[in-house]
Protein backbone atom coordinates (compact mmCIF):
# COMPACT_ATOMS: atom_id res chain seq x y z
CA UNK A 1 0.00 0.00 0.00
CA UNK A 2 1.39 3.43 -0.93
CA UNK A 3 1.63 5.85 1.95
CA UNK A 4 -0.08 9.20 1.53
CA UNK A 5 3.24 11.06 1.99
CA UNK A 6 4.75 9.24 -1.03
CA UNK A 7 2.16 10.55 -3.45
CA UNK A 8 3.02 13.64 -5.49
CA UNK A 9 1.22 16.81 -4.50
CA UNK A 10 -0.57 18.46 -7.42
CA UNK A 11 -2.40 21.75 -7.12
CA UNK A 12 -5.89 22.02 -8.61
CA UNK A 13 -4.59 24.53 -11.19
CA UNK A 14 -1.79 22.17 -12.28
CA UNK A 15 -4.27 19.30 -12.43
CA UNK A 16 -6.54 21.32 -14.75
CA UNK A 17 -3.57 22.21 -17.00
CA UNK A 18 -2.67 18.52 -17.24
CA UNK A 19 -6.28 17.60 -18.04
CA UNK A 20 -6.41 20.22 -20.81
CA UNK A 21 -3.12 18.90 -22.23
CA UNK A 22 -4.44 15.34 -22.30
CA UNK A 23 -7.81 16.32 -23.81
CA UNK A 24 -5.99 18.22 -26.57
CA UNK A 25 -4.39 14.91 -27.64
CA UNK A 26 -7.75 13.21 -28.17
CA UNK A 27 -8.95 12.73 -31.74
CA UNK A 28 -12.68 13.38 -31.51
CA UNK A 29 -14.99 11.75 -34.07
CA UNK A 30 -16.84 13.94 -36.55
CA UNK A 31 -20.62 14.23 -36.49
CA UNK A 32 -20.79 11.97 -39.58
CA UNK A 33 -18.59 9.28 -37.96
CA UNK A 34 -20.74 9.37 -34.83
CA UNK A 35 -23.96 9.12 -36.85
CA UNK A 36 -22.66 6.22 -38.96
CA UNK A 37 -21.48 4.35 -35.85
CA UNK A 38 -24.83 4.89 -34.12
CA UNK A 39 -26.79 3.65 -37.13
CA UNK A 40 -24.54 0.58 -37.39
CA UNK A 41 -25.13 -0.22 -33.71
CA UNK A 42 -28.91 -0.06 -34.24
CA UNK A 43 -28.67 -2.25 -37.36
CA UNK A 44 -26.61 -4.85 -35.49
CA UNK A 45 -29.04 -4.82 -32.55
CA UNK A 46 -31.97 -5.41 -34.91
CA UNK A 47 -30.12 -8.22 -36.72
CA UNK A 48 -29.20 -9.88 -33.40
CA UNK A 49 -32.81 -9.56 -32.17
CA UNK A 50 -34.17 -11.18 -35.35
CA UNK A 51 -31.56 -13.95 -35.17
CA UNK A 52 -32.38 -14.80 -31.55
CA UNK A 53 -36.13 -14.63 -32.25
CA UNK A 54 -35.75 -17.12 -35.10
CA UNK A 55 -33.42 -19.36 -33.06
CA UNK A 56 -35.87 -19.31 -30.15
CA UNK A 57 -38.79 -20.17 -32.43
CA UNK A 58 -36.87 -23.04 -34.03
CA UNK A 59 -35.77 -24.49 -30.69
CA UNK A 60 -39.31 -24.13 -29.31
CA UNK A 61 -40.71 -25.92 -32.37
CA UNK A 62 -38.13 -28.72 -32.11
CA UNK A 63 -38.81 -29.28 -28.40
CA UNK A 64 -42.58 -29.37 -28.97
CA UNK A 65 -42.04 -31.82 -31.82
CA UNK A 66 -39.79 -34.08 -29.71
CA UNK A 67 -42.04 -34.01 -26.65
CA UNK A 68 -45.24 -34.28 -28.70
CA UNK A 69 -46.97 -31.36 -27.03
CA UNK A 70 -48.70 -28.28 -28.32
CA UNK A 71 -50.92 -29.87 -30.94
Amino acid sequence: MVAQADMAKTSPAEFMREVRREVAKVTWPTRKETTVSTVMVFVMVILAAVFFLLADQFISFAIRLILGIGG
